[in-house]
C-alpha cells in the first residue's frame, strides 16, 4: 500500500543570528481529533517536544517563539523571535491524537 505523507515542510532554511524566522509546515489532510505537534531536534541530540495545538495560537516563551495555526488548520507556523546558534537544529511538525 502507499502511505502519503501528512504534512509538508521546507527541506531547509536559513537566517541570521538575531533574526526572526517563520519555519512553516502543510497539513493540508488533517482530521478534526488530530493535534499539530512541533519537535526539534539539537546536534547530537534526541527530538524533544516543543508544543503541541489544536488552533489558535501558543507563545513559547522557552523559546522566545510562538506557534500560530491557520483557521482552516490547513497549515501551521513555528515563529522563532531572535534564534541564536544554540537553536540551530532540525524542526519537524507532526500530526497525531
Amino acid at each position: 500500500s502507499v502511505v502519503r505523507a501528512q504534512v509538508q515542510q521546507e527541506p531547509s532554511m536559513e537566517t541570521i543570528e538575531g533574526t526572526g524566522i517563520n519555519i512553516s509546515c502543510s497539513h493540508p489532510k488533517i482530521q478534526n481529533t488530530e493535534l499539530i505537534y512541533w519537535y526539534r531536534q539539537l546536534p547530537g541530540r534526541g527530538p524533544e517536544l516543543l508544543v503541541s495545538a489544536h488552533q489558535g495560537f501558543r507563545p513559547l516563551p522557552a523559546i522566545a517563539g510562538q506557534l500560530s495555526v491557520s483557521a482552516d488548520r490547513r497549515s501551521s507556523a513555528l515563529w522563532l523571535r531572535r534564534p541564536g546558534r544554540g537553536d540551530a537544529a532540525v524542526y519537524y511538525c507532526a500530526l497525531g491524537p
